[in-house]
């Protein structure tokens, strides 16, 4: 028996890299696909080899992590992407996949795409943004070269994925960390402002140097439902470092008093853009919560 991590899998058939380095076409056994499981790439799996030079997979090793939207299993990090300009980042939409990210156990690093068509202090404004909120940041261009490198060191030796909404250029920014990815890109709607979809399925890729990463297909929203609504501000590190001071345990940042987030907002500690999107999200929560046990 062989072990092995599923790089991607179309109409039943899973390419699985080997430890060794070998890439091999697997199938599941029978009773595997009888039992209804849905493998993901991420999964590690045990595989025996058949003579043809193909492979069976013969058991799924338990999850360490599993992301839903994209679905990818055994992340260790995600790299938020977000287009400084073509189209307008979208704040709201990356505060929520940092939450999602924070609550799924998975570290995250901000990745601000299309620097080129972005004036230089309009990046640093919001990098400074979300590096005082407790974010490592990477401010990077395809065009120029700007941040590649940063970024190609900061997933090397790990399973990563690169997350955002379409049109932020992550299939561009993998093919600038390895040109022979050869991933079809695609331009922004003028009409609707935002991307087209140009990645249909999850595949994880072989990144020089070391390091898997995944190329995911685009996404406009996130759900926040399976975050309870206690747990929703230890999911944003800015809010979280401030809510121990918090008078009553079990505060939600909202009107209680005493409230030690809403003393950072006003002192500047918390960007209110930040704390803004916490209450959108918490609103969302409860919504969900209600709906559900009414």
């Amino acid at each position: 028996m062989e072990y092995g991590t599923v790089l991607r899998g179309i109409g039943g058939f899973y390419r699985v890299l080997l430890d060794d380095g070998r890439l091999v076409e697997c199938r599941p056994r029978g009773r595997l696909r009888k039992d209804g499981l849905m493998l993901l790439a991420g999964d590690r799996v045990q595989v025996r080899p058949m003579a043809d030079g193909a492979g069976v997979i013969e058991a799924v090793e338990p999850r360490r992590t599993e992301l839903r939207r994209p679905a990818v299993a055994n992340v260790d990090q995600v790299v938020a992407v977000m287009a400084l300009a073509q189209p307008e980042p979208n704040l709201l939409l990356l505060d929520r996949l940092l939450a999602v990210a924070a609550a799924a156990g998975l570290e995250t690093l901000v990745c601000w795409t299309k620097a080129d068509l972005c004036p230089p202090e309009a990046a640093q404004a919001l990098s400074e943004l979300y590096q005082r909120a407790g974010y490592p940041v990477v401010v990077a261009s395809v065009v120029t070269g700007q941040g590649i490198a940063e970024l190609q060191a900061a997933l090397r030796g790990r399973i990563s994925t690169l997350a955002g909404p379409s049109g932020a250029g992550k299939s561009s920014l993998l093919n600038a960390l390895n040109p022979s990815f050869r991933l079809h890109t695609g331009e922004v709607s003028r009409k609707l402002g935002r991307g087209r979809h140009t990645t249909r399925i999850v595949e994880l890729l072989q990144l020089p140097g070391g390091g898997l990463v995944a190329d995911t297909p685009g996404f406009s929203q996130l759900d926040v439902r399976d975050i309870p609504k206690s747990k929703l501000s230890r999911c944003m590190p800015d809010l979280a470092r401030l809510m121990e001071g918090c008078r009553f345990p079990g505060c939600l940042h909202r009107a209680e008093p005493g409230c030690a987030v809403r003393a950072g907002v006003e002192a500047g500690e918390v960007d209110p853009g930040r704390y803004r999107h916490y209450l959108e999200l918490l609103h969302e929560i409860e919504e969900w919560e209600a709906r559900r046990y009414s």
